[in-house]
């Protein structure tokens, strides 16, 4: 029960919290830069290693003018992935197919003309593989809008 009681309390500190079938999402009240420096710190303070940090933004930035595109998307883009052995090796022993939601990833973003606003956004696992990787995901957002 305390558990709950924290995670909601924190759930309303971050500001927006919206969960569709598919995708969590939260707005944080800070800066890019601490946002992404707190997904980082939240997952190696699980002893768990980023694997690689996609720059979606850069790429989207970079090739627009390629493709014919001139719209901004975001400001900042990142994808922050990462691996748990033990629960990735849970996950694909209950579910050989579970491969798939293999590396974890956390999405943060700012869009363009908001300020001091930072999205962080997470693919929903589905399945049996939801009770074991989405209490990592979700408690790796809280502790990034702290």
């Amino acid at each position: 029960m305390r558990r709950l009681l924290i995670l909601s309390a924190l759930a309303l500190s971050v500001g927006a919290v919206s969960s569709d079938e598919w995708m969590v999402r939260q707005k944080l009240a800070s800066p890019f830069v601490d946002a992404r420096d707190a997904i980082v710190m939240a997952v190696e303070n699980r002893g768990l290693v980023v694997n690689y940090t996609s720059h979606i933004g850069d790429m989207l930035q970079r090739t627009g003018a390629d493709i014919g595109a001139s719209r901004q998307i975001y400001e900042h883009a990142e994808i922050i992935e990462f691996c748990s052995a033990s629960l990735s090796r849970k996950m694909m022993e209950a579910d050989p197919h579970n491969i798939v939601l293999c590396p974890f990833a956390i999405s943060i973003y700012t869009l363009p003309g908001e300020t001091n606003t930072t999205w962080i956004a997470y693919r929903k696992p589905q399945g049996g593989a939801a009770k074991l990787v989405e209490p990592l995901l979700r408690e790796i957002a809280a502790e990034a809008g702290r």
